[in-house]
């Protein structure tokens, strides 16, 4: 061969291929020769595992019938290499070469091979009984016992292919017959003879629908496996609708014993014994300025940001999300009730309640890891079934006498009752002992651990508790709650009352003090709170807007399940109620209990007033019956002219709006205990306030603290996902918010320092991470934030901290220096020649000796605080004195939060509840602030009430 054509062969043979690619003959003949070739090669292989080379001619063979038929696809009409795979059934001889080559890249290439076939949507192949059964057998054998363990990538084209025969049988239900083959056996002798567990199982209906089964062994794996595995599963189980061979097979099937048996599972691999924590990185602001204290984990006890747990967790999440997503999809009754039996006896009966009935809260937190798995499946699931059998069950419902009428096949029915008897008889032979609800239910459960000593018990009660009062709340009114009648319009409250108490709780709120705009932190408690009462479940039908005058009602609630509770009546609160006295008995120690448990105390408060049905006279404001008046009032005695009269009606009427705009006497003994408790613990900040040494001050820059953290943190870019412990702060204002990561702050010294040259006057550096000024992004910060121009005086020092010397002037503070450095600076010898940052540094190291005292509540006779401050602390050698021994913590340690640094944290089953007696001064600052909210929250919630729902009576 010359030059010129060994050049000019290559091109010549490139044109030739995609001439006989264009050319369906050509093409044709090319696909009959790869095809001959590949059943020469495995006719002439005695064993084609051992064989590498004849292994891999096989699979370039494959590959090369896959890429025709996919080139072929997409080119216009005819397709003659399709028409002949139809024809010839080659893919009877394909399936056998990859089941018995246990090679997995001829099992990839075959797969490969069979799901083009299907998506040519050509020749009727996924109806066709010879494809189906050797797709079939395929399936089956390479994802059996017996088979190689293949890859990840190869699962998923397996099971992807499944799924994609299943879109076509939910979108054609015809093609089912074609893989779905009920063989019935009534009456056979085998039958009367096997094994009761055997049938139970559902082991002699495999072979009806294999492709049902390769489904269900991947619904538990994640990834696309177990998208495609679910979502394929979920076309099925709607597609029984339209068959009812199909709709008796699957409830005479083993699906909701896997299923159920399945969740049960994966419910046993969550740790028996939990404590709730934080990482440290994402501590949010409102922990770290308290006496938070991580609790130790252990092998036995688990900590709730372990990376394990929470995978264990999403899984379990994952699959009670799939059997909701089965519910929905399914359109059988008699299916849907099979899965709910199997769920309640199985899961609800044998693993979820004995875990309730066996958890205590002295032995690690068994309480808290069982509650805290309940309160996730009730936030998780909103079907109305499952939430109806699990409520209902373990809140000791009564079951209800009438069933629903059934429109199912008789033979469905029939079926449906045998698999009810098959599972009656599987329990029956358990030997171990079973409890019932009757005796201890999650009532009794609930009010024993509001009385715990565990403080992490409690707050996961009060989660659990705001979780059903919020979404299920016509649940608790005839269980936790002891509800009375409210008889008409005379129950609620007049105008001049409503003022009245709204004014009290605000008064309240007020008289804490503080410098914040409260009235646009108001006006936003008013917003949120009426989008809090319109989203509430009971108050659909207060709220919603009449589309109609003649069809006033709204569809009833879709319960499939009879004892559901249906409507929630118009109902009050009991003041002798066991669970509100439990709520006000923890508000009694509001300010030396855990931030997270006031955190759920108060959201769960909230949500006991939300509902639209309950009215709040009685057991949060006074009851009408209780007002008295004054009786010389002239305004409602003037006497009333001739009823015959025309301006009889008309003066009448004034009367009456005369009497309501009155108010009544405050009278501590018509006040409701709520309000006799609010106005207790407002009390004792007043008593703080007298006790501690500048209590105003550092009230107020705690609360700057959290305004400043809240700003860095909501100007941070989404580093990382934020914690999914779940916290009622949430729906606090902003400065609470507890799911936030807790920004970097400075060591201790340096940081009081930071805020007392912000207090003084003097530009510092900024409290965000990156030195920026905040000033620009805090339009309406208030006066004194670190980080914004300062235009108010230098405040006085009290009497018990003398500067010994002038007062120093705006002008002589005005240069600019690093708080940090000048801290340093005086701690070091020989920095006294700045007597300015040495006395800054001494308010800053006094401050810190403050925040860290422990104080009792003011019932328990508080001291004032004892402080040693003289003209020796402005030597930088007696402070570094002090901070050896111990008074001060030395720089370096984490602002405002000594028990960081001092005690190691106490073990997870160390009570710190009701038996705690006093707290940090750090502590309860953090505390006053929440309860400042939690006032303006009651206060923002009867006034959006009495609008919404006409609860003031003004004639």
């Amino acid at each position: 061969m010359d030059f010129w054509s060994r050049i000019l062969a290559p091109l010549s043979s490139g044109a030739s291929s995609k001439d006989a690619a264009r050319d369906p003959a050509r093409r044709r003949q090319r696909f009959e020769k790869e095809y001959s070739q590949l059943l020469h090669i495995w006719r002439n292989t005695s064993n084609i595992a051992r064989d590498v080379d004849a292994a891999e001619n096989l699979e370039i063979r494959l590959q090369e019938l896959t890429n025709i038929l996919a080139d072929e696809s997409r080119r216009p009409l005819p397709h003659p290499c399709i028409a002949f795979s139809a024809a010839k059934q080659i893919y009877v001889p394909i399936a056998k070469i990859a089941t018995s080559s246990y090679n997995e890249w001829i099992i990839k290439e075959a797969v490969s091979f069979f799901a083009t076939l299907i998506e040519s949507e050509e020749e009727a192949f996924v109806e066709n009984d010879a494809f189906s059964a050797s797709l079939t057998n395929l399936l089956v054998r390479i994802t059996g016992a017996n088979s190689i363990r293949l890859a990840a990538d190869t699962e998923v084209r397996v099971v992807e292919l499944a799924f994609n025969i299943t879109t076509k049988i939910r979108l054609e239900p015809h093609i089912l017959t074609a893989w779905f083959k009920s063989h019935q056996h009534p009456g056979s002798h085998d039958e009367k003879f096997k094994d009761e567990r055997e049938r139970f199982a559902g082991k002699t209906q495999k072979q009806d629908f294999p492709l049902f089964y390769l489904l269900m062994d991947y619904i538990h794996h994640e990834g696309k496996v177990g998208d495609f595995a679910r979502t394929g599963l979920l076309y099925i189980i709607e597609s029984a609708s339209n068959s009812v061979a199909l709709e008796q097979w699957i409830v005479e099937s083993d699906l909701s014993t896997l299923m159920a048996t399945g969740l049960g599972a994966l419910y046993s691999q969550l740790s028996r014994k939990l404590v709730i924590d934080h990482p440290p990185q994402e501590l949010p602001p409102v922990l770290a300025l308290s006496d938070y204290q991580h609790p130790l984990s252990t092998f036995e006890i688990v900590s709730s940001c372990s990376p394990d747990f929470k995978l264990h967790l999403d899984t379990f999440l994952a699959h009670l999300l799939f059997w909701q997503d089965v519910l929905n999809h399914c359109r059988s009754t008699e299916v849907k009730s099979t899965l709910l039996e199997h769920f309640q006896v199985i899961f609800l009966q044998q693993l979820l309640y004995p875990s309730l009935l066996e958890s205590s809260d002295v032995d690690g937190g068994s309480s808290v890891a069982v509650l805290t798995y309940l309160k996730r499946i009730l936030e998780a699931l909103d079907h109305p079934d499952m939430i109806n059998l699990i409520l209902h069950y373990l809140l000791a419902l009564p079951d209800a006498e009438t069933s629903l009428a059934s429109h199912a096949e008789p033979s469905v029915s029939a079926a449906r009752k045998r698999k009810s008897m098959d599972l009656a008889t599987m329990m029956a032979a358990r030997v171990e002992l079973t409890f019932s609800p009757l005796l201890f239910n999650l009532v009794d459960l609930i009010q024993s651990c509001l009385r715990s000593k565990n403080q992490q018990t409690v707050c996961v009660t009060l989660q659990l508790l705001a979780v059903i009062l919020k979404r299920h709340h016509r649940y608790a009114v005839i269980t936790l709650l002891q509800t009375e009648a409210v008889h008409g319009s005379s129950s609620h409250r007049t105008s001049g009352a409503h003022e009245q108490e709204v004014e009290f709780l605000t008064t309240l709120a007020g008289s804490i003090g503080g410098q914040d705009n409260f009235d646009e932190i108001y006006d936003n408690i008013l917003k949120d709170t009426m989008a809090r009462l319109e989203g509430h479940p009971c108050s659909l039908k207060l709220v919603a807007p009449k589309v109609s005058v003649n069809n006033h009602k709204l569809p009833a609630i879709p319960d499939s399940l009879p004892g559901a509770p249906r409507d929630v009546p118009p109902h009050t609160l009991s003041p002798e109620d066991p669970l509100l006295n439990s709520l006000l008995d923890l508000l009694n120690t509001f300010f030396i209990n855990p931030v997270e448990t006031n955190l759920s105390l108060t959201e769960t408060i909230i949500d006991l007033a939300v509902c639209g049905y309950i009215t709040v006279e009685g057991w949060l404001l006074r009851h009408p019956v209780k007002y008295t008046y004054d009786d010389d009032d002239e305004s409602v005695n003037v006497p009333l002219p001739d009823p015959a009269s025309p301006s009889f009606a008309e003066v009448e009427k004034l009367q009456a709006m005369t009497r309501c705009r009155r108010r009544p006497q405050w009278q501590s003994s018509t006040l409701p205990r709520a309000l006799v408790v609010l106005e207790k613990v407002t009390d004792q900040v007043a008593s703080f306030r007298g006790s501690i040494p500048r209590f105003e001050e550092l009230l107020q820059q705690r609360r700057e603290a959290f305004q400043t953290a809240d700003t860095i943190v909501s100007n941070q870019p989404p580093v990382r996902t934020a914690s999914k412990t779940s916290t009622p702060a949430q729906e606090r204002s902003s400065f609470e918010d507890s799911r936030a990561t807790s920004p970097s702050r400075p060591g201790g010294l340096e940081g009081f320092a930071q805020r007392l040259l912000s207090e003084l006057g003097t530009p510092s550096r900024s409290a965000s991470p990156r030195g920026r000024k905040e000033s620009s992004r805090l339009p309406n910060a208030p006066t004194g934030m670190p980080g914004t121009p300062i235009s108010k005086p230098m405040p006085v020092p009290p009497k018990q901290f003398p500067m010994h010397h002038e007062s120093p002037t705006r002008s002589g503070l005005s240069r600019s220096f690093s708080p940090g450095s000048q801290v340093q600076d005086t701690l070091s010898y020989g920095g006294t020649e700045d007597p300015v940052a040495s006395q800054m540094a001494a308010f800053a190291a006094v401050d810190q000796s403050i925040l860290a005292r422990k104080v009792k509540l003011p019932e328990q006779e508080v001291e004032p605080i004892p402080l040693r401050f003289d003209k020796k602390t402005d030597d930088a050698k007696e402070l570094e004195e002090q901070v050896a021994e111990g008074e001060i913590q030395p720089r370096g340690e984490v602002e405002e939060t000594p028990q960081e640094g001092s005690e190691a944290p106490a073990p997870a089953e160390t009570p710190t509840g009701t038996g705690q007696k006093d707290a940090s001064v750090s502590h309860i600052l953090t505390n006053v602030i929440i309860f400042q909210s939690f006032l303006l929250e009651l206060a923002g919630l009867v006034q959006v009430r009495a609008g919404m729902f006409g609860e003031v009576r003004f004639v």
